[in-house]
């Protein structure tokens, strides 16, 4: 366990986090979200509701420029509870986020740095985020 560090964010998903480059995605996603199929590295978190994964992502992990969340969109349009859930989670309002039809969402996952399939129940628990850059860093590395 670290300090600051939400005890939702293993080593093995802050590893995959840091690893990962501007502009590089991770998709967070439900329980039904074909994973093992659509991705080059896949982590699993069963008992974790995907908002409650995003908001500690998010803690870490800087957003890119709008729009650097993707949710998919639901067959008929509607927003459900589960996608304003993840909205909040990612302190985005809904009209800063882009939904992508679901086989658009899934090409898109296909290439996404990780997936990690939560335990999420509810249909369109998923969401894709792409990190943005790091604040200045202070001390020798960052001096200039």
């Amino acid at each position: 366990m670290l300090n600051g560090i939400d005890p939702l964010l293993t080593g093995e998903l802050l590893a995959a986090l840091d690893a990962m480059g501007h502009g590089d995605c991770v998709v967070l996603a439900d329980a039904h979200f074909p994973a093992a199929r659509l991705a080059t590295r896949a982590l699993v978190y069963p008992v974790v509701r995907t908002p409650d994964l995003l908001r500690a992502v998010c803690t870490v992990l800087p957003l890119d420029d709008p729009p650097a969340v993707d949710l998919m969109a639901t067959a008929d349009g509607a927003v459900l509870d589960v996608q304003r859930a993840l909205a909040e989670a990612a302190g985005q309002s809904l009209d800063a986020i882009r939904f992508l039809e679901r086989f658009a969402f899934y090409r898109a996952a296909g290439s996404a740095f990780v997936i990690v399939r939560t335990g999420e129940t509810r249909s369109y628990g998923n969401v894709l985020v792409r990190k943005g850059l790091v604040g200045a860093v202070s001390g020798p590395a960052g001096s200039r």
